[in-house]
């Protein structure tokens, strides 16, 4: 990876990873090894966490701590917790990342497909917030947090209205904790990423296939973005990697955007004039000069 930060950075540091079996909880937990961390990663399904630790042992020359544990189940994160601090000896930063999503029009959705999305995402967060922030509150330690939220939780978004809903209530917590926990040295900070696409969670998410080939080739995600492409993960690592640093101790309740331009593209009321090509503004300028 190409990371920003002096080797080492995080020696003596434990950083724990929810969702860091896969996609960018596994890249992120990479980054943060090739760092110096000591990074412990949590989810619900154990084959995949072994073989996750695996690969980044293998990649990194570091031990991998993990801990299958679902974010849904309060206790069981408060064990999960407890389980990391007295096999590492201690617990610095924790990236909120666990998720669930799918797309589909709102009137589908049964109550429990709601719920499905909202105790991963909200309540998952809140669990594991509160289980490290208690524990560092009790050993009078400092600790940062990190949430992973999206664009959408600021602007709402159509088709994956639980996610946008759980998302926003993350950023609530994120800013409101920034502020009560502060005087106990705990920072929060949150990410709202673009498309950083990883292997096979966009054909999970909604299958091309089920699609005419002339729309799936609109949902390329590349095409709306102002700097035409997607997000690499090691761009998501190194921003990562700096909010968990002390080089960002003085951040604390921000949400950073960090999607090429993304939101900023669908906001603005005439940035569909991108699409006109060069040689029509001539005719554009001499019809407006006419009109006047």
């Amino acid at each position: 990876m190409n990371l920003m930060l002096p080797k080492d950075i995080f020696k003596n540091k434990t950083i724990l990873i929810t969702g860091g079996g896969s996609g960018l909880g596994l890249s992120m937990a990479e980054g943060l090894l090739e760092l110096g961390a000591t990074v412990a990663i949590l989810s619900r399904n154990e084959e995949k966490l072994k073989k996750a630790a695996q690969s980044l042992e293998e990649k990194t020359g570091s031990k991998v701590y993990w801990v299958a544990a679902d974010v849904r189940d309060a206790e069981k994160i408060d064990a999960s917790i407890a389980q990391i601090v007295q096999e590492t000896g201690g617990l610095h930063g924790v990236v909120n990342n666990a998720a669930g999503n799918f797309i589909s029009p709102t009137e589908r959705l049964s109550a429990n497909a709601f719920s499905s999305i909202i105790d991963i995402v909200l309540k998952g967060t809140i669990h594991t917030t509160m289980s490290a922030g208690k524990y560092w509150m009790s050993q009078k330690q400092p600790g940062v947090f990190v949430n992973i939220v999206t664009t959408y939780a600021s602007t709402g978004s159509a088709f994956v209205v639980p996610s946008a809903t759980a998302k926003a209530g993350v950023v609530a917590l994120t800013r409101s904790l920034a502020v009560e926990w502060a005087k106990y040295g705990i920072r929060t900070n949150a990410i709202a990423p673009g498309p950083f696409p990883t292997e096979g969670a966009w054909s999970r998410l909604f299958p091309k296939d089920a699609l005419p080939a002339e729309l799936a080739s609109k949902m390329d995600p590349a095409k709306k973005i102002p700097l035409g492409r997607v997000g690499q993960h090691h761009e998501l690592v190194n921003l990562v990697s700096y909010l968990l640093s002390d080089f960002s101790g003085f951040m604390n309740g921000e949400v950073v955007t960090f999607d090429g331009g993304e939101w900023l593209q669908g906001a603005g009321e005439f940035n569909w004039l991108q699409a006109v090509p060069n040689q029509l503004w001539d005719a554009i300028e001499a019809a407006t000069r006419k009109g006047k």
